[in-house]
């Protein structure tokens, strides 16, 4: 059945695959982005020229999940035009490279807004929606970090990743029996295709970021590096959109949790996997295992 999706941070990397790969899949898709009448006016045209070229229905939509009102605008948009809304994917993220002493206190709220808080907004601005029709999707897009390899100078945007991650676990079972159902994806260290390692952001100390350099010179690039060389040639970031929508497509109920998709294999699965099942046996203990699937799946 063809869903109504809005995707967030969807003007490059794997938030514009993804909205491609669900119209594919025969999805109305709302490709959100902020400032989509400047500087993503380009991708707002590339998204348009994509939909006449393939016959699928790709629309974009102005979508800043940095300010409630322009989530609020954005989701109030998509279901006065479409009656309803079915599935969110939380994609917006940004990544930071450097020491973690470097980054102010400033830059850690910066990272953690445009992460973890931004969704929590698209939240408010959706979930009463699909509480109302009780189905829908969450998918949230979160990073084989949070379970598996930590290599250094990545530690804010890891603690951001880690605060959606924990953010996604909890509203599965509070959104439970209002039938919506819940995925998390998680891709692994993808150091092409998307613009994530290009447009990192950077310490705003620079004096601490020049100590730390006297003892990790070349840490960053070494880091960048290794991740290149472990990722087996021909990994395509491309299969995280794919995989995505396979989800999307299957039925309620028989969706799966937690979906890795990680050619380096950093390990994060192994530790998801002990951490997921604690989770499932817990909530049966303390008999609410009711909230391990939807209601309705």
């Amino acid at each position: 059945m063809s869903k109504i999706i809005v995707v967030t941070g969807a003007s490059s990397g794997i938030g514009a695959l993804s909205a491609r790969a669900l119209a594919r899949a025969g999805h109305t898709v709302y490709a959100g982005m902020r400032d989509t009448g400047g500087r993503n006016a380009p991708q707002v045209e590339a998204a348009a020229e994509f939909a006449k070229e393939h016959g699928v229905d790709l629309r974009t939509v102005e979508l800043d999940v940095s300010g409630q009102d322009s989530a609020d605008a954005a989701i109030g948009s998509i279901v006065a035009e479409q009656g309803r809304l079915d599935v969110v994917v939380h994609n917006a993220g940004h990544m930071a490279l450097g020491p973690a002493e470097a980054f102010t206190p400033e830059q850690l709220a910066e990272l953690y807004d445009t992460n973890a808080i931004g969704a929590q907004r698209v939240n408010r601005a959706a979930l009463p929606h699909l509480r109302a029709q009780r189905d829908g999707l969450l998918v949230w897009v979160s990073s084989s970090s949070v379970r598996g390899g930590t290599p250094p100078y990545l530690a804010p945007y890891f603690a951001a990743k880690a605060a959606m991650d924990s953010l996604a676990v909890s509203y599965a079972a509070e959104l439970a029996r209002f039938g919506i159902d819940t995925t998390i994806v998680v891709p692994g260290a993808f150091t092409a295709g998307t613009n994530h390692f290009p447009h990192a952001g950077r310490p705003a100390d620079q004096a601490v970021e020049a100590a730390y350099e006297e003892r990790y010179a070349g840490l960053g690039d070494h880091v960048g590096r290794k991740l290149a060389e472990i990722t087996p040639p021909g990994a395509d970031v491309a299969k995280v959109a794919e995989e995505l929508a396979r989800v999307v497509g299957l039925p309620k109920g028989e969706r799966p949790f937690r979906v890795h998709i990680d050619p380096a294999d950093d390990g994060g699965w192994l530790v998801a996997e002990v951490g997921d099942r604690i989770r499932s046996e817990f909530l049966r203990r303390i008999d609410l295992g009711d909230l391990l699937s939807p209601a309705g799946g």
